[in-house]
């Protein structure tokens, strides 16, 4: 890229200049001048204003990009996507369209919120970060983008471990000894639960997960009436040995080991 002098572009009038000028390739260079000094906002001005115009012409491919570019260097991470998203979708076959895609991807995967929030943002991430794999399955980036894939995969596992985590303690202090008053939350903690661990069988949560699902079938078992009880607590048995089979060396083997002795003196010989 030709670039003006940086002397040329010191000034706050000199951008005022620019800003004023009639002269597009004049304005293009400035607007790659200031990219190249990390004055991303004033490069930013500048392209918002040079794209329509140069629209069709050998300058607009890459001004479309290195707009995405400055809003991604600002933190503007939606808008930044938004652009990348426009640039290799008006360019697929481009000179940055790989770079694009990867760049959309790690955009959204950087604005994703914390897991206690809704995470439709996050599924758009990782389904933007699987295109570019997709499209580039030999790209450099690669592993790059399989690393932000399985960080946003843990986010939203540990969501569903939340949402687990609020019905089982919902269920243990409602105080409430009928099936359809706690059995329901601890019902929904051992679904919610369990179809996480179907769904993400290599989280680094999958203990955790377990346990709530060991906990729940055991409270349910408990505030049952007495003719399910028994019924109930062969099945937080049967978990158990699930969860002492795949966690042999748990940190929760005491509490664990409790649960299994409780559940035991409900079970005929």
């Amino acid at each position: 890229m030709a670039l003006l002098s940086a002397g040329m572009l010191s000034s706050c009038g000199e951008y005022n200049k620019v800003l004023k000028s009639t002269d597009y390739e004049y304005k293009y260079e400035a607007a790659k001048a200031y990219f190249a000094k990390g004055q991303n906002s004033k490069a930013a001005t500048i392209l918002e204003e040079l794209i329509p115009i140069m629209k069709g012409t050998t300058n607009a491919e890459e001004s479309l990009y290195m707009l995405a570019m400055t809003y991604f260097n600002q933190g503007d991470y939606v808008t930044a996507s938004h652009y990348f998203n426009t640039y290799y979708t008006t360019y697929p076959r481009g000179i940055y369209t790989e770079l694009a895609r990867f760049y959309s991807g790690k955009a959204l995967y950087l604005d994703t919120p914390e897991p206690r929030l809704d995470q439709s943002s996050t599924y758009k991430a990782i389904q933007e970060l699987q295109m570019f794999m997709e499209y580039f399955p030999t790209s450099q980036r690669k592993l790059d983008a399989q690393d932000m894939i399985f960080a946003l995969q843990d986010k939203l596992v540990e969501k569903e471990y939340l949402s687990a985590k609020l019905y089982y303690d919902l269920g243990s202090y409602t105080g409430n000894s009928s099936y359809s008053s706690t059995g329901n939350n601890y019902q929904a903690a051992i679904v919610t639960a369990q179809n996480a661990l179907r769904e993400y069988p290599y989280s680094n949560m999958r203990e955790e997960l377990s346990l709530i699902v060991l906990r729940a079938k055991y409270d349910l078992a408990k505030e049952s009436v007495q003719e399910k009880k028994e019924e109930r607590m062969r099945d937080a048995i049967d978990e158990y040995y699930a969860f002492k089979n795949e966690f042999p060396e748990s940190k929760h083997s005491k509490e664990v080991e409790n649960i299994f002795k409780e559940a035991s003196k409900y079970v005929n010989k």
